[in-house]
């Protein structure tokens, strides 16, 4: 007999789903009980860490990640990591244990009532199956959902009764199941885009996140050649679609409309690929776009290209449409002079706590030149990408939708993901708090990312909005006294403390040498983040 259980896991194994993310409860543990020994089971002390966990797996794969909850109370505690994948696009397919089938309508304890309908809209799809022989059924959808362009976060609530029934003949064919996409640009829409190209007297490209994901960098570089086109990268980047080393580099947009427009005025044509238009945050208001400039738009979600306010938006899978541009366009033979290198960083006097531009440069000179960055400062962002070299896809996770705790997990999840590279997380001291615990998950797994924690005592970037709102008498806004090394140490977690750019050196060297994970704090100045 093959029960609703067994089918499950074999499409799971099917479609490469053998890493589980999770945090159980009771209504977990006929799934989890007997789990193959060909999975693994990676445990978070915490849901919204279990998904961040996940979050950052998937994101570095480029793969669907499996995410267990438990019940409604553990969906709910992800629910604010949910917001970094729905906006970075993250294939996520996240299981609920539900109670008893027939007792849901009592609401016994841990019912996940309206189950279906808790975690939208945070998700592109959930569902609770309409009877046991659905299960598996239901679980195949959501991994093709999760999957297909836009990616993105599924649900499904699942009975625990369910998995010990007997499955049918209607099973047979699930796991061999494909879904594929071939969403390209047509002929004609190719030939309007090249032809505005060729014909533009001074292009720009903005870059997203998706072309990161898409895999479509190089494309980029070529692109961006070709045309002779300086390249900003679209703003609140969650990813690094271009490597900050090439000339063509200009660095991050601002998210406000006036500072956009600012930055971009004297180009006639602005082609964005792979990112909304735009992701505004703070409420600069101005015109959507310099006099005389129009936009085109290259986006794989509908969402993205419907909601932009200006511009001709093309929804196409972002790789072959990168590259296919790319190959078309009329080379110029225009060579682009590198943008001005950032100032020296403060020296710090004696007993001050160090610049974060300073820590920047550090890291920058020591760690490995293929080095992943997670970065949770939301601070220090523009000196970040003012001072790190990336040259290689994947470089750079950052939460998509600002929602803290993404980092400290995440960067355990990209680590397990890519055991090749090393992962350096740059983390403020108020974010870190959200994830903490993902440090025990590291200990544990032997995971060896290096925390470096930016402690400066307050939301620094809260401190920015603050100052713009004329609100830095409200509440709330410091959070001094907190110890991390203490903290990761009691985790299980090598730390230290660096005052110094030579104590910095000396812990940052020796964590790279580690195959451990390692915490380094260290006191730095406030920056604003505009």
């Amino acid at each position: 007999m093959t029960t609703v259980r067994d089918a499950t896991y074999e499409l799971l194994r099917r479609h490469g789903l053998t890493t589980i993310f999770g945090n159980p409860g009771s209504n977990e543990l006929p799934f989890l009980a007997a789990m193959p020994e060909d999975f693994r089971y990676i445990l978070g002390l915490h849901e919204g860490v279990v998904a961040g966990l996940a979050d950052g797996f998937a994101q570095a794969t480029r793969q669907p990640a499996l995410v267990n909850l438990h019940a409604a109370s553990g969906s709910g505690n992800a629910m604010g990591a949910l917001t970094n994948a729905w906006y970075s696009h993250t294939p996520l397919v996240i299981t609920a244990g539900q109670q008893v089938r027939d007792t849901i309508g009592q609401e016994v304890m841990l019912s996940n009532v309206e189950a279906a309908s808790l975690p939208r809209p945070l998700v592109k799809w959930s569902a609770e199956p309409a009877s046991p022989g659905d299960v598996v059924r239901t679980i195949g959808q959501a991994i093709h959902t999760a999957a297909l362009d836009p990616a993105g976060p599924v649900y499904v609530s699942i009975p625990y009764d369910d998995w010990t029934q007997e499955t049918g003949a209607a099973e047979a064919h699930l796991a061999d199941r494909t879904v594929e996409q071939a969403g390209e640009l047509s002929e004609g829409q190719l030939a309007d885009l090249v032809a505005a190209l060729n014909s533009s007297r001074r292009p720009v490209l903005v870059l997203g996140p998706d072309v990161d994901s898409a895999r479509g960098n190089a494309d980029a570089v070529e692109l961006a050649e070709r045309l002779g086109a300086p390249v900003w990268v679209a703003p609140s980047a969650s990813r690094c679609p271009f490597p900050t080393t090439h000339n063509a580099f200009r660095g991050v947009l601002p998210a406000s409309v006036a500072g956009i427009t600012r930055l971009l005025e004297g180009h006639d044509l602005i082609l964005v690929v792979g990112a909304p238009v735009f992701r505004y945050h703070q409420y600069e208001p101005g015109n959507y776009l310099p006099d005389g400039t129009s936009l085109l738009h290259i986006s794989c979600d509908p969402g993205e290209a419907a909601r932009a306010p200006m511009g001709r938006a093309f929804v196409a899978s972002i790789g072959p449409a990168l590259r296919r541009l790319a190959a078309a366009v009329a080379p110029r033979g225009i060579q682009l002079a590198p943008r001005a290198k950032p100032a020296a960083a403060p020296a710090a006097r004696a007993g001050e706590p160090l610049a974060p531009e300073a820590v920047f440069d550090l890291v920058n000179e020591l760690a490995p030149e293929d080095a992943v960055y997670v970065n949770e400062t939301t601070s220090t962002v523009n000196a970040f990408w003012d001072r790190m070299d990336m040259r290689h896809p994947g470089s750079y996770y950052f939460p998509a939708s600002g929602g803290l705790g993404f980092g400290m997990p995440a960067a355990v999840g990209v680590q397990l993901a890519d055991p090749t590279r090393r992962v350096v997380a740059f983390i403020g001291d108020g974010s870190a708090n959200y994830g903490i615990t993902a440090l025990w998950t590291a200990a544990q797994y032997g995971i060896p990312a290096v925390f470096v924690i930016l402690n400066n005592g307050t939301y620094g970037a809260l401190r920015g909005f603050a100052a713009k709102l004329n609100a830095l008498d409200a509440p709330g806004l410091d959070v001094p006294g907190i110890d991390f090394v203490s903290i990761a140490a009691g985790y299980g977690v090598d730390a230290g403390r660096a005052e110094t750019q030579d104590e910095l050196r000396a812990l940052f060297t020796k964590a790279l040498g580690s195959d451990s994970p390692t915490l380094i704090e260290v006191p730095i100045t406030t920056v604003s983040p505009f």
